[in-house]
């Protein structure tokens, strides 16, 4: 938790920087949007559990946990349903089947089954969820969380994570390059942008290499 929101903070840091150095209203508003995206998601973070609590909370649980890593997903306009597995999970007690939700993420827990607790986090949910809406139903050897969408649309995966994965699997530029991102944004401005728009591209990118050592190889716009 504690390196994702590092990672989060760092972004929103890069896409202020590069805010105070956009011109064109296209890429300001680009800039600006991207950062709404990152302080709703930091705020949207689970607060972190302190030390004392984490060991009063795990004290209580007794005897071993076990991570859930295994599920399966599906989809209507209303719901994202996450389907996880557990056999005799039927037989427990109601309030040993626990699952709390905030608009990006939930959390299950299942306490005593078999003399073993299972937890299962998803932080990061791809778009937000209606918490008064959101739910869970126990059937045989099975937990169903039902995540209730606030806006009826589909989702092409369950976390924004997932998300980024497969955009960067796609993406043909060299992802070790820190400047990536705002290189493929430019790009891809500069493939959908007017005659204006692309001599603006062009003269900030020749204006910048003069600057650098010309050793450096111009980049192929």
């Amino acid at each position: 938790l504690y390196d994702l929101l590092n990672q989060l903070q760092k972004d929103l840091e890069e896409v202020k920087e590069l805010l105070t150095k956009a011109t064109r209203k296209r890429l300001h508003d680009v800039l600006t949007t991207e950062k709404h995206k990152l302080e709703l998601e930091i705020k949207n973070q689970p607060p972190p559990k302190l030390k004392a609590d984490a060991e009063e909370e795990k004290s209580s649980l007794g005897g071993y946990t076990v991570k859930i890593n295994n599920y399966g997903w599906d989809q209507s306009d209303k719901f994202i349903k996450i389907y996880i597995s557990l056999n005799g999970v039927q037989k427990l007690p109601a309030e040993n089947v626990q699952v709390n939700f905030t608009e990006r993420s939930f959390d299950l827990l299942v306490k005593n089954l078999n003399g073993k607790n299972y937890t299962m986090t998803f932080n990061n949910l791809l778009k937000p969820i209606s918490t008064e809406g959101s739910s869970k139903k126990i059937k045989t050897d099975m937990v169903l969380v039902m995540c209730r969408k606030k806006r009826e649309e589909k989702w092409d995966c369950l976390t924004q994570v997932e998300k980024e994965s497969k955009e960067k699997e796609k993406a043909a530029y060299d992802t070790s390059d820190p400047s990536e991102g705002l290189m493929s944004l430019l790009k891809k401005m500069y493939a959908e942008g007017d005659d204006e728009m692309k001599r603006t591209i062009n003269k900030a990118w020749v204006e910048s290499r003069e600057k650098q050592s010309k050793g450096d190889l111009p980049m192929d716009l």
